[in-house]
């Protein structure tokens, strides 16, 4: 048992086969009673020696997505991380990678199956994962109670990785942020952030961008919809704070139902937290210092389309999109396959729609204001249940982590002779990124950064190469819509 001091006390945790593991630390005060729906407070102190050996209660949660938790537990009190080290020694300076976990702003922990950290420390990287606020907890917004309480949460985990993670071997000024889905987009959200700004010195955002933002109108539905499911009036939103438990977590799948999924619970551009869009921040180089590695999976809509029955063209929601060039968008696509399916063609422009294009949006800033740039595209097809999810949403997960075998992750891998050799690929890549902002490994093809000529972009498939703008027939496609979809 190895013992390390940080600021609020001394904590013990476990080691095993050269990794050490602390879990279950505080980062902020137990968001309860009247510190629900406040801004995270900064962690009690306390006496004597902690004992972080267990990871901490995940989140409270319903309807969301996660790999296997590893807790079962549930609490309103729930903002701890863990970290993983291959060294206790505080001048060590190990790079540092954070974690930000996905499953829709609604579900999820930094305790899941698939994010162990032990692998990554083995690489000499000091790895952290923690919990967030989900759903109405951590996402409602009225300007009677303020807004972006999960976001506000992600920075003070940030924080309390500033001031104590040289005690586990890690280096302060050598950040990299990291997130998939959900975890990716408060990514882009925390790069147009003043409150994050300096907190990180990387970003990897994994299937997301800078998308999937409320305006002031929008969330102030959701809450005026929240307190008339549970027969309050505006004027009592203090009377929030009350409300049990079980009541808030059965009106939040209907409130996400009603609301967009996800859009009920996502940041608010509230002129404080959030002044503008992130978009228009990075834009204007709020990030110009951040190298990133982004990119998408190859088919991440089939996961849903599984679970809602099978691909099927939406022709509503067609329309919605493009408006009068929906047929022709759709007929784009569709030529664009070598299939030529048009319901697979629609798998590709919702994966474009709510991953693919916020990713290349935010490269393309960023390649604007010359900060360094990295793109990927994550093409492996997973053998599991006949081969129908393919190259689906949050499969690169494991693979990045090194983590095929555990939980959920051998479920929805499969078997492949190519599985664990491109997931020694991809960890490895992905570990030289966090230690010197590029991905460039022995065994990878030559890997040039992103620009707007050429477009490069790595393909990790059954081999991995690069191939220059992948799909660039369809992006003219998204001219304006995703401009437009900002701007509501």
């Amino acid at each position: 048992m190895a013992r390390v001091r940080i600021e609020q006390g001394i904590v013990e945790g476990s080691e095993m086969s050269g990794v050490h593991a602390f879990l279950g630390m505080p980062y902020a005060a137990a968001p309860i009673g009247d510190r629900r729906w406040q801004p995270p407070q900064p962690p009690d102190a306390w006496e004597g020696v902690r004992d972080a050996t267990h990871f901490g209660p995940a989140c409270l949660q319903k309807g969301g997505a996660s790999f296997d938790l590893r807790v079962q537990e549930q609490s309103e009190d729930c903002l701890f991380l863990n970290v993983w080290t291959s060294t206790l020694d505080s001048q060590a300076q190990h790079p540092v990678m954070v974690w930000i976990h996905g499953g829709g702003n609604l579900g999820g922990a930094g305790s899941e199956d698939a994010f162990d950290g032990a692998h990554l420390a083995r690489q000499g990287v000091t790895v952290v994962t923690f919990n967030y606020r989900l759903g109405a907890f951590g996402f409602l917004a009225h300007k009677s109670i303020g807004a972006n309480f999960a976001v506000l949460d992600q920075v003070a985990a940030l924080s309390w990785v500033a001031s104590n993670i040289a005690a586990f071997g890690g280096d302060p000024d050598n950040v990299t942020v990291m997130g998939e889905s959900a975890g990716a987009m408060s990514i882009g959200a925390l790069l147009g952030m003043p409150a994050a700004q300096g907190l990180f010195r990387r970003a990897i955002l994994q299937s997301g961008g800078a998308s999937n933002l409320v305006t002031r109108p929008r969330a102030t539905q959701v809450a005026q919809a929240l307190l008339a499911k549970l027969g309050l009036e505006t004027s009592q939103l203090a009377a929030l704070a009350d409300v049990p438990l079980e009541a808030l977590l059965k009106i939040q799948p209907e409130l996400g139902r009603e609301f967009g999924g996800i859009l009920a619970y996502s940041p608010m551009i509230d002129g404080e937290t959030l002044p503008q869009h992130p978009s228009a921040m990075i834009a204007q180089g709020s990030a110009a210092n951040v190298a990133i590695l982004a990119g998408t999976n190859r088919d991440e809509w089939r996961l849903f389309a599984m679970m809602s029955g099978g691909p099927k063209v939406d022709e509503e929601q067609l329309t919605r999109i493009f408006g009068d060039e929906a047929r022709p968008a759709l007929a784009v696509y569709t030529e664009a396959r070598t299939d030529q399916s048009p319901e697979l063609a629609w798998i590709d422009i919702m994966s474009d729609l709510v991953f693919r294009m916020p990713a290349i949006r935010l490269a393309e800033a960023q390649v604007k204001l010359g900060a360094p740039v990295w793109m990927y595209r994550f093409d492996w097809e997973s053998p599991a249940f006949g081969g129908v999810l393919g190259a689906a949403h949050a499969m690169d997960i494991p693979f990045v982590f090194n983590t095929l075998d555990v939980g959920l992750s051998r479920t929805f891998t499969g078997d492949s002779p190519t599985r664990q050799p491109l997931a020694d690929l991809m960890h490895a890549s992905w570990a030289a990124f966090i230690r010197s902002g590029t991905p460039a490994i022995a065994g990878l093809p030559a890997w040039p950064p992103y620009d707007l000529d050429r477009r490069a972009t790595m393909i990790f498939g059954d081999v991995a190469h690069v191939v220059d703008d992948p799909q660039g027939q369809v992006r003219a496609v998204w001219k304006h819509v995703l401009q437009e979809r900002d701007n509501h």
